[in-house]
């Protein structure tokens, strides 16, 4: 048996290997420095449940778009009692944006947030109107990597919204700026964070969009606010990136809360992914 199967993208997903298996090796190493062993398996594929002692999805790129093979693998892993990190509930809820509404209503600072089973101009006029602002960002509920996200102004075309379940926020003008802050947590406790700025002209932080990654201090109100959306979250957590960007009242805000396959860019923890590591090791039992 080994320690750890970190679930990695479908062999059959557009993107090569050499595109996730750097990263599941910074996944890996702190692991192994620790003893353990680690071994990689496409998501998308059965396993035998006494295989490995713990179960991480921390690279199953792809979910979003194979949402109801998503939620057939999460339905599998409990009903098989498999041990996962995070819990697999975790999982299942993070899945769908309007954990973000969840958050909010137990008093996490989240970015203004409308959910709509369907979009129509009228959602979207009242948007305008509910957050006074003159540009909205529009996402699918289920997505990732800023897949199918749009901005749209004011009584402009609404060509690429999401046909299906989506959400609507004021768009941040902060994300051209100081840009999204995304602070590190293992096991309830900081590690490390990062800031990401989108080029000019774009919203996207991610660095296949341009965005640029550098290391940071976040300041104490932005550990606060992390802090709050930790203390909201519905159970403790392995492994958690929180993403904020400053609100239009100018306070930290909640733009995602990841515990399924964030980036965790332990290149930039200081420790080099020890406390990954041991959170990991906790979760093993």
């Amino acid at each position: 048996m080994i320690d750890v199967l970190i679930l990695v993208p479908a062999r059959d997903d557009p993107r090569p290997e050499d595109s996730w298996r750097p990263q599941f090796e910074r996944l890996a190493a702190p692991l192994r420095a620790r003893g353990l062993t680690v071994e990689a398996q496409p998501w998308t594929e059965a396993f035998d449940k006494g295989r490995a002692r713990l179960v991480t999805p921390s690279l199953a790129w792809g979910y979003h778009g194979r949402e109801a093979e998503w939620f057939g693998v999460l339905d599998r892993l409990e009903r098989d009692g498999v041990r996962v990190a995070n819990p697999v509930s975790v999982l299942r809820w993070n899945s769908t944006k309007t954990y973000l509404l969840e958050l909010a209503e137990r008093g996490a600072p989240v970015v203004p947030t409308h959910a709509h089973d369907k979009l129509t101009p009228e959602a979207i006029a009242a948007a305008f109107d509910a957050f006074g602002v003159e540009e909205l960002v529009v996402k699918p509920q289920v997505s990732a990597g800023a897949r199918d996200t749009v901005r749209i102004k004011r009584h402009g075309a609404l060509d690429g919204c999401p046909g299906g379940p989506a959400l609507i926020q004021p768009f941040l003008p902060a994300v051209g700026e100081e840009g999204e802050l995304s602070l590190f947590y293992f096991d309830g406790h900081f590690s490390h964070a990062v800031a990401k700025v989108a080029v000019e002209g774009d919203f996207r932080v991610q660095p296949r969009f341009g965005g640029r990654v550098s290391e940071i201090a976040p300041e104490p109100e932005a550990l606060r606010a992390a802090e709050m959306v930790l203390s909201a979250a519905p159970s403790d957590l392995t492994y958690a990136r929180v993403d904020l960007i400053r609100g239009l009242d100018h306070t930290p805000r909640l733009m995602e809360l990841e515990a399924i396959e964030p980036d965790l860019f332990l290149e930039h923890a200081h420790d080099h992914g020890a406390a990954f590591a041991a959170a990991v090791m906790r979760a093993i039992g």
